[in-house]
This record gives structure tokens, sequence and C-alpha cells, in this order.
């Protein structure tokens, strides 16, 4: 019998393999000696703690999913405890035992990422749902619907999570895309129709403009334009193009008409040229009235001699437009001088001032005289403080005189 530590070759050519529950039989190799029979198990045994050690690392490494890796330990544990070999089967089983807590942590691990990819995938949702129910709600025609798609494609790129929660999700995006999308349509079914009524009044108003950009009444035709303008800007936008072309004959008749009075007034201002010299030397004459107002006082004579400048004013006609209001700004200052002299002139003469003037003056000095001979009183009785007291108030009361007798002095000329 020739024998092994975990085994033995009988005298018949049996190979044994010990175990915890003692002997088993393996088979036999009846082509060799026992020698040659205990090498070829123990190779079996050999090639099965490769396997195991292979697992074993294969398992540490992470490369397998925990299912995967129970899956394998249980297939190579049925062969080594079922194993034709000879050696330490049951180390081999305490090493796939050894597997087992280290499968467990990952299937926590993996248990714990999934949650956590799944918690991200939920918020990552909820964010795109919060998003698209406020796009939903809004008035941004221009840049929702590509936001939506945007959207949509984020929420394909997600993992999904729960079902329910999932599905619950989707309904709330989906509502929000389809609400969004109906009022959109709504709006620009709406602005379509204002397009069509604004081509309609614009059409009017262009051949309305056409009509009178021959006319030659130029007030009332302007005053017409500015009103068909403001019509224009009040109808809104038409479809671009046929806005562009109504636009076109719009302004075109407009500048017709509004060249055609820019001509015929150039005309005239060449017309009145003429005019505006006779002005500007009238001008010389009516201004040189004021140093010598200012110098002789004589209203009348001033007044005389404006009204003349005045009715050849008027004789003279019409100015250029560019010298309108220059022309009667210094006409008009000259004569608001004189009246202003004149009307200084009646302030100063008026009957009514002047005597109220001469009656502040008379009350004036009567309260004077009262205050003095209260005064001489108290210094007689040699009161120090009344005195001071009375002395103060006639102070005071002589200066206001000083100024009535001045306003009397001016009243009465």
């Amino acid at each position: 019998m020739t024998s092994h530590q975990w085994g033995r070759v009988a005298d018949d050519g049996t190979v044994y393999v010990r175990t915890s529950d003692g002997e088993r039989s393996v088979g036999s190799y009846p082509a060799g000696t026992p020698e040659e029979a205990l090498a070829f198990f123990t190779e079996r045994f050999a090639a099965l703690a490769f396997e195991v050690e292979l697992l074993e690392k294969r398992v540490n490494s992470g490369v397998m999913s925990p299912e995967e890796a129970a899956e394998s330990v249980r297939t190579v544990r049925a062969q080594v405890h079922e194993a034709n070999a000879v050696g330490d089967l049951a180390g081999l089983e305490a090493r796939l035992d050894a597997l087992a807590p280290i499968l467990a942590i990952q299937r926590d691990a993996r248990r714990a990422e999934k949650e956590k990819r799944s918690a991200e995938a939920r918020a990552a949702k909820e964010k795109l749902v919060a998003q698209a129910e406020k796009l939903a709600e809004s008035d941004d025609w221009r840049h929702g619907a590509n936001r939506l798609r945007d959207l949509l494609e984020q929420w394909k790129a997600i993992p999904r999570i729960d079902r329910a929660s999932d599905d619950a999700l989707w309904r709330r995006f989906s509502t929000a895309r389809t609400s969004y999308t109906r009022r959109r349509k709504a709006h620009f079914a709406q602005l379509n129709e204002q397009r069509e009524g604004a081509k309609a009044v614009k059409e009017r108003l262009a051949v309305e403009a056409e009509a009178l950009a021959d006319s030659t009444d130029w007030g009332p035709t302007a005053g017409r334009y500015r009103d068909l303008m403001r019509d224009w800007k009040a109808a809104g936008p038409a479809p671009k193009d046929i806005d562009d072309k109504l636009w076109k004959r719009f302004r075109g008749a407009q500048d017709h008409f509004f060249g055609a009075r820019d001509a015929a007034n150039a005309a005239l201002d060449e017309e009145f040229a003429a005019n505006a010299e006779v002005k500007d030397a009238l001008l010389v004459e009516a201004e040189a009235l004021l140093p010598a107002l200012e110098q002789s006082g004589d209203i009348e004579a001033a007044k005389r001699a404006f009204r003349d400048i005045a009715d050849r004013w008027d004789a003279a006609g019409k100015v250029p437009r560019s010298r309108m209001k220059e022309l009667e700004a210094r006409i008009r200052k000259v004569e608001q001088t004189i009246r202003g002299h004149e009307d200084e002139q009646w302030r100063r003469s008026d009957p009514e001032k002047s005597a109220r003037a001469d009656d502040m003056v008379a009350k004036l000095q009567a309260a004077i005289d009262e205050v003095e001979t209260n005064l001489e009183k108290a210094r007689a009785a040699g009161n120090q403080k009344k005195v001071a007291e009375l002395e103060e108030n006639l102070a005071s009361r002589h200066a206001f005189l000083e100024m009535a007798r001045r306003a009397s002095a001016e009243y009465g000329g």
C-alpha cells in the first residue's frame, strides 16, 4: 500500500482521499504504479486549488457582480465536494466559505450604490419636471419649444427609477409638454388671425396714403398723414413679407407728398427772403428805441414809434420759416420791454397805492410821537427798563417810517 498525507492507494489499486468524515474512494489508476496513481489524483486537486485561487482573486477584485460570484462559488463548491482528487478538500471548501462575508459586503455596497444612483436619478427627473412645468406656464414662444426638446433628451439619458415613481414623474413631464404645445399653437393661431386683420387695415391705409400723395393742401394733408401713421402703428404687424411691401407703398406715398411740400416751401422761402431783409432793418429801428427810452423816459414817444414800426412789420409780409421764430422773438422782446416800462409807470402813479402809502406814513408818525412822549415820561421817572424797551421800539418804528416815506415818494412820482 502506498500512502499520502491526504490519501492512499490500496493493494487492489483503489485510491482513497482522507476527509473529516473519513476515507472516500476517488477512483483507481490501473495503468500505472501506485505512485503514478497518487500523482494523477493530486494533480486533479491542484487544478481545483488553482480554480479556487482564481475565483478568490476575481471576487476580491470586484470584477464579478456578487450574484455572478455566488453562482461561481456554488459551482466550484460542488466540484470540490464531489471531487475525485487527493488533497485538502476541506481546506478548499473553507476558502470558498471565506468568500461569503466578502460577497455580503459587496452586495451591501452594490445596494447602497444602486440606491444612490436611484436617488440621483429621481432628483434629476424631478428637476426636469419642475423646469418643464414652469415652461408650460410661460409665454416664451420663441425658445420654449427648443428648451422642452432639450429637457426630453436629458430625460432619456437618465436611468429609470422604480416603475411607479418613474411613471408618475413622466406623466407630469408629458402633461407639461402637452400643455405648453397647446398654448403655443393657440397663441400663434391668434397671432395669425391678428396679422390677417392688420393686413386688411394696412392695405386700406396704403391706398389712402397713395390717394393723398399729389395733394397740395399742405396743412390738412400733413395732419391726415400723421393720423394715418398713428393708425398704422396701432394696427400691429401683418405677415412679414406683406408688411414690408405695404410699408414700402405707404412710406413711398408719404415721402412723395412731403417732398413736394418741402419743395414748395423752399420756393416760398426764396420768395420771402427779401421780406426778411426788410424786417431785419425794422428790428434795428425797434431795438434802438429801448436805449432812447431808458434815457428820456418818454414812454408815449416810444409807443408811437413802435406802432409805426409794427405797421411796417405787418406790411412786409411773410418770411422764410427758418427765420420766423428768431424775428418774432426779437420784435416781441422790444414790445414787452416798452409795455414793462408803461406798467411800471402806472404802478408808480397808481392813486390808490399812493394814498395807502401816505396813510401809512401818517399812522407811523403818530405812533412814533406817542412812543416819544412815553419815553420822556419813563426817563423822568427813572425807569431804565421801560426806557430801554421804548428806545428799541422807537428805533424799529423809525425804520418802518423811512421805508413808508420812500414808498410814498415813489408812488407820488
